[in-house]
C-alpha cells in the first residue's frame, strides 16, 4: 500500500482483515482456565504472557502454509500495535516504549522458536520450554501449561486457514 493511499484512505489497510484472527488470539489467551488450571499469572505480565503464547501458536500454524506467510507479518503488526496501545495506556511515554516493545517483540520471536523446537522435539521439551519462557503463579508445575499448548497447536493445525484467519480458534 503506498503512502498516500493511506494517508488518503483510498485503499484499505491490508492488517485490517486480520483483525477478526487478532480477536480469535486475545479471546483464546483470555480463557480462565489458562489461569486456573495451567497456573498462568493473573497479572499484567502474565495476561501479556498468554497472549504472547498464544500469538506464537497461531504463527507456528500460519509458517506452516507459506501462503500465508504475508499475513503472519500483519498479524505481528497488530500485536505490536496493541501492545503500543496498552503500553501508553499505562502511561509509559516515548523515551521508553522503544525499549519496551524491542523486549515484547523479543519476547514473542524467543517464544515462537522455543516452541517450534519443543513441538519437534516431544512433550518434555514443552515442558522445558514452558519453564524457560513462562512466569507461572507460585508453586505451580509448567506441564498443565505445556500440555495445553501442545494441545492448542494440535486444534489449530486442525483448522482450515479460512477458520483461521476467521479468528475460529479453540478456547
Amino acid at each position: 500500500m503506498s503512502f498516500l493511499s493511506r494517508l488518503f484512505g483510498t485503499a484499505p489497510d491490508p492488517k485490517e482483515a486480520l483483525r477478526p484472527l487478532y480477536s480469535g488470539v486475545i479471546r483464546t489467551a483470555r480463557d480462565p482456565a489458562w489461569f486456573r488450571e495451567c497456573g498462568a499469572a493473573d497479572t499484567v505480565d502474565g495476561r501479556f504472557e498468554m497472549i504472547t503464547n498464544v500469538t506464537a501458536m497461531v504463527m507456528l500454524r500460519m509458517e506452516a502454509n507459506p501462503e500465508l506467510l504475508p499475513s503472519s507479518a500483519r498479524l505481528t503488526e497488530l500485536f505490536v500495535e496493541d501492545m503500543d496501545g496498552q503500553l501508553r495506556e499505562t502511561g509509559l511515554g516515548d523515551p521508553t516504549l522503544g525499549k519496551k516493545m524491542g523486549k515484547m517483540m523479543e519476547a514473542l520471536g524467543g517464544r515462537i522458536g522455543a516452541y517450534r523446537d519443543a513441538l519437534t522435539e516431544g512433550p518434555g521439551a514443552m515442558k522445558d520450554a514452558v519453564e524457560r519462557n513462562v512466569t507461572l503463579a507460585d508453586g505451580t508445575s509448567p506441564d498443565a501449561m505445556a500440555a495445553r499448548l501442545v494441545n492448542l497447536h494440535g486444534a489449530l493445525a486442525a483448522l482450515s486457514d479460512e477458520q483461521l484467519l476467521n479468528g475460529d480458534l479453540p478456547a
